[in-house]
C-alpha cells in the first residue's frame, strides 16, 4: 500500500484583486515509529514515503546498528485503526546489533539531534575521514538548481526539504524530500546503505535549509567527504566538520557560497 504524501485542501486565497476559494495541495505530516530488532528507539514526524529507508538510516546514523548487517526491514501491525499500520517499521539484524536504549520521546519534523554536550561522543565514535578528491567549486554551486529539478514534492506543495546524494560531475544520484531536514538525510542514507554503497567515498550530500551539526554528524557517519547547504551552519557544525574533515559549505545560492571547513581552502 502507498502512503499518501500529500493531501488537496480548499483553502481561501487572497490577492490585491480578489479572494477566493482554490484547492490547495498541503504536505502530510504523520509520525513513525522506528523499532530496532523489538525495541523502540525512535518516534519522529515525517512524510510518508521511503520509511524502511529512514529507519535503516537513522539506525545507522546513530550508531545503532554496531556495524550489524541488517537482515529484514519491515511495517509492524498494532492492532490499531488501519490507518495506524503503516506508522512503526522494525529493523531486523538478528540481534546482531547492540542492545538499544529504548526511547519515548518525539523527535520533531525541524531536528533530530540536540546537546552540544555529545559532539565530543560524536567523535569518538567515528574517525576523521580520510581525504578524498576535491570537487569542482563551479559545480558545487551548481548543485541546488540540479537538485530543484527534480524536487516534486517541493513543487507541489512548497512545504518539505530535501537531501541528495551527488557525484563530482555533478550527476545526482539520489533524492529523498521530507518534512524534516534529517528525515530527508536519513532516507538517502539508508537507501545507499541497503544498496551497499556506504561509506559514500567519493560522493556529496546536499541538504535544503541550514548545516546543523545533526546534519555534519549524519554525513560524517555515512562517509560523505563534502556537505552542502542552502543555508547557513551552525558553529557546532563547523567545529564537527573541520573535526571530521569534511568539507562543509552553506549560503550555496547562485555562483557563489561559503567554506566553512577545512578552515583553509585549497584552490
Amino acid at each position: 500500500m502507498t502512503r499518501k504524501r500529500t493531501e488537496r485542501l480548499i483553502v481561501t486565497k487572497v490577492t490585491a484583486e480578489r479572494v477566493q476559494r482554490v484547492p490547495d495541495e498541503l504536505i502530510v505530516e504523520e509520525p513513525m515509529t522506528i523499532q530496532l530488532d523489538g525495541t523502540v528507539v525512535s518516534t519522529t514526524m515525517r512524510t510518508p514515503g521511503n520509511d524502511y529507508e529512514l529507519a535503516v538510516g537513522f539506525c545507522h546514523t546513530e550508531g545503532l546498528l554496531g556495524g550489524a548487517p541488517v537482515k529484514g526491514v519491515r511495517y509492524c501491525a498494532t492492532g490499531a485503526a488501519t490507518d495506524t499500520e503503516f506508522n512503526m517499521v522494525t529493523v531486523d539484524t538478528g540481534g546482531l546489533a547492540p542492545t538499544a536504549t529504548p526511547r519515548l520521546g518525539v523527535t520533531s519534523s525541524s531536528c533530530g539531534w540536540c546537546g552540544s554536550d555529545q559532539i565530543d561522543d560524536m567523535c569518538e565514535r567515528l574517525a576523521p575521514m580520510a581525504a578524498q578528491p576535491p570537487m569542482s567549486l563551479e559545480m558545487l554551486a551548481s548543485m541546488p538548481r540540479r537538485v530543484a529539478e527534480v524536487q516534486e514534492l517541493f513543487a507541489a506543495t512548497g512545504a518539505v526539504h530535501a537531501a541528495a546524494a551527488f557525484d563530482g560531475d555533478g550527476n545526482v544520484l539520489l533524492t529523498r524530500e521530507d518534512v524534516g531536514r534529517h528525515n530527508a538525510v536519513d532516507k538517502v542514507i539508508g537507501a545507499m546503505l541497503l544498496a551497499g554503497q556506504l561509506p559514500a567515498t567519493g560522493i556529496g550530500l546536499f541538504v535544503s535549509g541550514r548545516a546543523s551539526v545533526e546534519m555534519v554528524h549524519k554525513a560524517w557517519a555515512g562517509g560523505f567527504g563534502t556537505l552542502i547547504a542552502v543555508s547557513a551552519p551552525t558553529s557546532l557544525a563547523v567545529q564537527a566538520a573541520r573535526r571530521a574533515n569534511l568539507v562543509l559549505a552553506g549560503f550555496v545560492r547562485g555562483d557563489r557560497f561559503n567554506v566553512y571547513a577545512p578552515e583553509r581552502l585549497a584552490t
